[in-house]
């Protein structure tokens, strides 16, 4: 059995009523459950993550790394701003996906930018929640090489 790491950045507590003609009705504690039951079927463990801080991110991502296979970022406003993640993520050496609710790529020009889809295994934007399970069955398919 493999950890899978989810990490779910700022605002993204606020799914199912944030937004939802942009993020849907659907609230993180639910896509999280469901993914939750999909890694277990396959004998692996996701481990679930939100927060609005940049710190307590980079501070998880470090106390979990070794212990897991894989991860899976939603980084949130961070895909913009956060090279702190990033490096994190290039420290601890893991791989990961990239995902996004939204189509970032259709949104603001600023939400064009990311810090992470350059070392990412893959980017999955703009599929709403379904990104994610299509994310945690990517990572199942590369976890089995």
């Amino acid at each position: 059995m493999s950890n899978i790491l989810l990490i779910n950045g700022p605002n993204l507590n606020l799914l199912g009523s944030r937004e939802p003609e942009i993020y849907g009705s659907k609230n993180l504690d639910d896509i999280q459950k469901e993914l939750a039951i999909i890694a277990d079927e396959m004998g692996h463990k996701l481990l679930p993550f939100q927060s609005n801080s940049e710190s307590e991110i980079v501070e998880w991502i470090h106390g979990n790394a070794d212990d897991a296979k894989f991860l899976i970022i939603n980084p949130g406003a961070f895909t913009h701003t956060s090279i702190s993640i990033r490096d994190a993520i290039l420290g601890t050496n893991i791989s990961f996906i990239e995902i996004h609710i939204s189509n970032i790529f259709s949104r603001e020009e600023f939400r064009k930018e990311s810090y992470f889809s350059d070392i990412a295994e893959g980017v999955i934007s703009g599929l709403g929640y379904r990104g994610y399970e299509l994310a945690l069955r990517a990572a199942l398919e590369m976890l089995k090489k």
